[in-house]
């Protein structure tokens, strides 16, 4: 049985992973824990500082420091190697069941874009979805190009993941995949302020964006127990996909990969996990 002490520094790491233990988009009157090595370093890797381990190799896509390898970069990182449960999958053969639909709450607040190297970040302060009962509220959305997720071994040009953390730190992600068609305006607001350097921070006060305009008009959705799809690779995430994919133009996509070069980890193996469909 997993002691209090431990599960708590689960939930430490995988809110580490994200930046979201006292960092951009912590709740209001968050109280730090002290911060554990490991931790620092997690942040730094999502403020794009990303520090070096074993000989200076720190995480990627690519060489020394790419997926493949991440499991033995850091101790903290063993999940990415051996973990069962672990994203993004393919998303194959479905299973039918009673899953209530999601609720979104979002609204329009401005628009905070950052580049931390590892993707284009866009912070949140409000909004929410309900999933389960239970409120998770949305922290940041972030891109992945080609998309992570695969449909019948297919990739998306893009894939958008918008991160929720409930109050009790469980986090939901909501995946949504972008395809060629035509320009998006909502995200036109985004590629507009893109820093184009790691590290790279605009904050736009007079842009607007409401992230309702970043979903499709289906929101069913495929949904599995699943894991970051950066190190740590922290499981015990919840992944609710979105069937229906988002058009974006050419150039929008050529912009992205412009700025930032392939991003997405290979899809994992499924082993005994179903993926779930609402009726």
């Amino acid at each position: 049985m997993m002691t209090r002490t431990a599960s708590a520094w689960r939930v430490l790491v995988l809110l580490g992973a994200l930046g979201l233990a006292g960092g951009a988009g912590a709740s209001e009157g968050h109280q730090e824990e002290p911060e554990h090595e490991g931790m620092a370093a997690m942040k730094a890797q999502m403020a794009g500082k990303a520090p070096g381990h074993h000989g200076g190799v720190h995480w990627g896509y690519t060489g020394a420091g790419g997926p493949a390898h991440w499991g033995d970069l850091k101790d903290e990182y063993i999940l990415c190697k051996i973990g069962q449960n672990q994203s993004p999958i393919d998303i194959g053969p479905v299973v039918e069941a009673r899953l209530q639909p999601i609720t979104f709450d979002y609204g329009a607040e401005p628009l905070e874009v950052i580049n931390n190297g590892h993707t284009i970040q866009v912070n949140r302060g409000g909004g929410a979805i309900m999933v389960d009962g239970q409120s998770f509220r949305l922290l940041q959305f972030h891109f992945h190009g080609p998309s992570e997720h695969t449909v019948g071994g297919k990739h998306y040009p893009l894939e958008m993941h918008l991160v929720h953390r409930s109050a009790d730190g469980h986090l939901a992600v909501v995946g949504v995949f972008l395809k060629e068609g035509e320009e998006n305006p909502a995200l036109a607001a985004v590629w507009e302020h893109m820093p184009e350097q790691a590290g790279g921070k605009a904050r736009a006060e007079k842009v607007s964006l409401d992230v309702n305009a970043l979903l499709p008009e289906d929101r069913s959705y495929f949904r599995y127990s699943g894991s970051l799809t950066t190190p740590p690779c922290s499981e015990g995430v919840r992944w609710l996909v979105l069937r229906e994919p988002v058009e974006v133009s050419a150039e929008q996509i050529r912009r992205f990969r412009e700025v930032m070069e392939a991003n997405n980890r290979p899809v994992q193996p499924l082993h005994a996990r179903k993926i779930l469909t609402p009726f």
